[in-house]
């Protein structure tokens, strides 16, 4: 296997993914000879071929290049892939996204994030408190942090703050020196099969820290599973039976203030300036480690109350004013217990405002594994719009499609729309009612539709 500074020129299968555009702007900013394929362009693509990366849209072994040193590929990629099946026939060095995610982090001081959900904005967090308070990192994220508009920062500091991805059990590649587990939830069954499968990556995952290394997971995760550390901390909102806890939680202005206790010190008067109760969650973890590394209570504080979020977590599409009646939030919620999360922290910070959910289902095998406990999760809204299942990766499965979900909602409270009746909706009905709260939520691409929706809400 090659290391960094063997490689260079490097060609991604898949470029236009989060964690695969991280990795091609890191090899960018190295100075290598950096291209890639995906199926369709994006937003991040493009943004990809601003920053000097080639990016190609059509799947022709004839167009891939013949002399790139390294080949990285993602797992979502059909085994028919014409470039991928060129390269495996003539014998190319051929590395998923996680083993070359290991290489670069291989002699670093490594931040490693995991969990089911949670992941994406506490990695952001911990990466944005670190950079905003001078202290330093490289970032490789599974979001695009609103402040830097990117998934990706360097720094001369040899530490690495890296969302850490359970799926594929990619995450034991890595190493951490400090890890936060946030949830351990069932899923990507598809390819653990059992409850009891997820756990065990995430306690593999818990033995890869480095010894006198430190984990910081989320209170009640200890008793799902044997997560050992030489330094092991809990996290949590309001119980004293964590290590670390958020207490004092106020709500205002689509935002919250609340105090941090760590054991015997607290940290007052933190400002988190975007949405949702689990986001405080999220916070107190990503403070954790900033008080670890021994970063100053002020600058920490700073730090956070500087933090505009995720894309498409919790994100304010439109946000609350005294102008207008609506409230308008995207977010990436597609596993049930996220959904629950997501409508419970957006219901309690407007409860004055009627909650219209859009949701568009990602992957029959998720649809099919969580069928009721999707229905129970929506139901929290006081309105559903269900959109066809987005596959992704996946084939159809026959009987497996979104009525199955509103078959188990309550009575009148779903319905199921294409794209364009939906957007007809919008236009002719849903925009003239009053006091509203509107969601959108998927992994998909139901997020080509905000634009659209925005502009219809907005009037324009």
């Amino acid at each position: 296997m090659k290391t960094i500074n063997d490689i260079h020129k490097i060609y991604f299968i898949g470029i236009g993914g989060i964690g695969m555009s991280a990795l091609a702007r890191y090899f960018k900013w190295k100075g290598k000879d950096v291209s890639g394929y995906d199926k369709t362009e994006t937003a991040l693509t493009r943004q990809l071929k601003e920053e000097g990366i080639s990016v190609t849209y059509s799947d022709d072994a004839a167009l891939v290049p013949k002399d790139a040193d390294v080949i990285v590929y993602t797992p979502a990629i059909p085994k028919d892939h014409a470039g991928l099946s060129y390269y495996r026939e003539m014998g190319y060095e051929l590395l998923k996204r996680s083993d070359v995610l290991g290489i670069i982090t291989e002699s670093s001081f490594n931040i490693c994030v995991a969990g089911t959900h949670g992941k994406t904005t506490t990695s952001t967090m911990v990466a944005h408190i670190l950079r905003h308070s001078g202290y330093g990192c490289n970032a490789f994220l599974g979001g695009i942090a609103a402040n830097y508009n990117s998934n990706f920062w360097s720094n001369e500091r040899n530490v690495c703050v890296i969302e850490a991805d359970e799926y594929d059990r990619s995450f034991l590649k890595l190493s951490p020196d400090i890890a936060i587990i946030t949830a351990m939830d069932p899923d990507h069954l598809d390819i653990y099969g059992t409850a009891e499968e997820v756990d065990r990556a995430f306690m593999d995952f818990a033995g890869r820290i480095k010894k006198g290394g430190i984990l910081i997971s989320k209170l009640g995760l200890e008793k799902k599973g044997a997560l050992h550390a030489d330094h092991h901390f809990s996290y949590a909102l309001s119980n004293d039976a964590a290590d670390i806890t958020a207490v004092n939680i106020v709500s205002g202005n689509g935002g919250y203030v609340f105090d941090v206790k760590n054991r015997n010190e607290i940290v007052e008067n933190v400002n988190l300036n975007m949405g949702g109760l689990h986001n405080v969650e999220n916070a107190t973890a990503a403070i954790a480690v900033a008080i670890q590394l021994g970063i100053e209570t002020q600058k920490i504080k700073a730090a956070v109350a500087a933090f505009r979020g995720v894309k498409r977590r919790f994100e304010y599409i439109i946000a609350p004013s005294e102008r207008n009646d609506i409230v308008y939030v995207d977010d990436y919620a597609h596993h049930p217990a996220e959904l629950e999360a997501l409508v419970k922290s957006a219901a309690s910070l407007f409860s004055n405002k009627k909650c219209t959910l859009i949701f568009q289902p990602h992957l029959f095998s998720r649809t099919k594994d969580f069928t009721n406990e999707f229905a129970q999760s929506l139901d929290l809204a006081d309105e559903v719009i269900l959109l066809p299942i987005y596959p992704a990766r996946e084939l159809p499965v026959e009987g497996v499609t979104s009525k199955m979900i509103a078959d188990r909602m309550k009575p009148g409270h779903v319905r199921i729309m294409e794209r364009n009746e939906l957007l007809t909706w919008i236009k002719e009905t849903y925009k003239n009612s009053k006091d509203k709260l509107l969601i959108t939520a998927g992994a998909g691409d139901i997020d080509k539709l905000v634009p659209e929706i925005k502009n219809i809400l907005s009037g324009k």
